[in-house]
């Protein structure tokens, strides 16, 4: 019988990375390393997450998904190589991310890469923060290109300010990139294939310049793609529960809740779910199974099982993420 799981994060070292992953949600991240992102829930070959608590810890989701995917996928679609469907992460902008492009299905195998479709839920924001994501009204492939050989391409992206709360969908096909002074919970496919197109003519960690991609992108990219708008979704209460839909898409669905101390919600029963708390303090109740969850930690809810409560200890804040 499986129960909601909790995991260890895997961290990872990135040139626009940072420490607000420990400042805002207390995570043991390595010493001196600029870290960028926190793999929550990950089955990819080499970042596989082991579960944290009771009876199957020390286990990874490579080898829950090889025993109980039945159990766990529920009707679900797993990934390619029956890997898990979805990879979720927390992502650090300290610096402004490269300027790229994630394949769409019709494209990825012919450029050997895999489509990714993701969204961004913005945790914490600077003040002056924005995300590059689309084209500006009226921009050309031609354009584009020309923009690109003298480095002006991001010229040709339509920048957005935001703020905390804010939430922006990205297919795959979107140019898109990340701006300095955010922390967001991305939630996408399981992929980990990226074009980048521009990078700010820096080096990486290594003291090199890193790899672009311009021909990959060229053919990935939606040029009839203008100036996408945020999420425009409003909360509507739901019992105790504040919900605002946020993404419903064929791969998966997104919902963010508020809940008051002391209220409490059902999630879907025989679903696969994933649960991340975004601020407060939440206790997840599953038969004789509890987990508290503070902001910034995950919990995989198999779709077995048959009922399962959210509780709020606190104010509290989370997203409720659903496989297709």
């Amino acid at each position: 019988m499986l129960y909601p799981l909790t995991f260890q994060p895997i961290f990872k070292d990135r040139v626009w990375g940072g420490r607000e992953l420990e400042r805002l949600y207390a995570k043991k991240i390595p010493a001196n390393a600029p870290i960028g992102e926190a793999w929550e829930i990950a089955d990819r070959p080499h970042d596989e997450n082991v579960v944290t608590n009771g009876a199957l810890a020390g286990k990874n989701l490579r080898w829950l998904m090889e025993h109980h995917a039945a159990e766990i996928l529920g009707d679900a679609k797993p990934a390619a190589a029956g890997r898990f469907p979805l990879l979720c992460k927390i992502l650090d902008a300290r610096d402004k991310l490269s300027l790229q492009v994630h394949p769409p299905a019709a494209k990825a195998a012919e450029l050997k890469g895999e489509p990714k479709t993701e969204m961004w839920f913005i945790a914490d924001a600077a003040p002056d923060a924005s995300l590059y994501v689309g084209l500006k009204d009226g921009v050309t492939r031609a354009e584009f290109e020309q923009k690109i050989s003298d480095g002006s391409v991001a010229d040709c992206f339509h920048r957005i300010p935001v703020r905390a709360g804010d939430t922006m969908f990205l297919p795959s096909g979107r140019v898109h990139a990340i701006g300095s002074g955010l922390v967001i919970f991305e939630i996408q496919q399981n992929s980990d294939t990226t074009y980048r197109v521009f990078d700010w003519n820096r080096v990486g960690l290594d003291g090199q310049p890193r790899e672009l991609h311009i021909a990959q992108s060229l053919a990935s990219i939606d040029f009839n793609d203008f100036a996408p708008k945020l999420v425009e979704t409003k909360f509507v209460i739901d019992g105790q529960v504040q919900k605002r839909a946020l993404v419903n898409d064929p791969l998966f669905n997104v919902e963010a809740w508020k809940l008051n101390s002391g209220a409490g919600g059902l999630l879907k029963s025989k679903k696969l779910q994933i649960i991340a708390a975004t601020n407060g303090q939440i206790e997840i109740k599953s038969g004789a199974t509890s987990v508290n969850l503070s902001a910034g930690q995950f919990a995989l809810i198999p779709a077995s099982l048959e009922r399962t409560e959210i509780v709020a200890k606190s104010d509290a804040g989370l997203l409720r993420v659903e496989a297709n």
